[in-house]
């Protein structure tokens, strides 16, 4: 099911590839107008690049990972993020090829719900993720401690959760939509990194 995303995202570029411009559409700022652009053999073939590149990389972090033990324990959702993950990249591939080929709408209001949906899947994989050196809160105290690991990611579930919800809140201020997004997310990474060291802290001083 991997592959047949990335195959699809590369499928989808050979077959529309005469017929999208030369100089693509490839970036938009945050009220939905076109800021950047790239040649069109980048703008076709890049994004499902990136797809089989990290793809392939998912595949080989089980078997590589020292605590690759951990990883088997939440394997059915490692596996469901990945889906998650190449499908959402998929997605923002196909709307870049429509507006190329002349389909008008507003990127912003088309991106964020699918990017609302990802973080609150993620927030679903956060609450079953064990301890592992490549997915989930990694900070030296969460990657020192199962105690503050699994902690850090219950906090993690929640806000990342709440993070989605907001990001559908500027769906109503579409010019403000961005920092709807960008602001939660980034307070969520600091109350992540904050929370863990205290918690490791407090185990420490438990220890003595």
């Amino acid at each position: 099911m991997m592959w047949l995303l990335v195959w699809t995202a590369l499928l989808l570029g050979v077959m529309l590839y005469q017929s999208l411009p030369e100089t693509m559409a490839s970036h938009w700022n945050s009220r939905g107008e076109v800021d950047g652009y790239m040649p069109r053999f980048w703008g076709v073939f890049l994004m499902p690049s990136v797809m089989a590149l990290m793809a392939g990389l998912f595949m080989v972090i089980p078997k590589i990972d020292p605590l690759k033990k951990n990883l088997k324990r939440f394997m059915g959702h490692y596996a469901a993020f990945v889906l998650v993950l190449l499908g959402f990249l998929l997605y923002v591939h196909s709307l870049t090829l429509l507006w190329n080929l002349g389909v008008r709408f507003n990127m912003t209001i088309t991106i964020v719900p699918a990017i609302a949906a990802l973080f609150y899947f993620i927030g679903d994989v956060l609450r079953q993720a064990k301890r592992n050196w490549f997915l989930g809160i990694r900070t030296p105290w969460t990657l020192s401690s199962d105690r503050v690991w699994d902690k850090t990611h219950l906090l993690g579930a929640r806000l990342y959760k709440a993070s989605a919800l907001i990001t559908i809140a500027g769906l109503l201020v579409p010019r403000h939509a961005i920092w709807f997004l960008l602001l939660p997310v980034m307070a969520t990474t600091v109350v992540l990194i904050v929370y863990s060291y205290l918690l490791y802290r407090q185990e420490e001083r438990h220890d003595t």
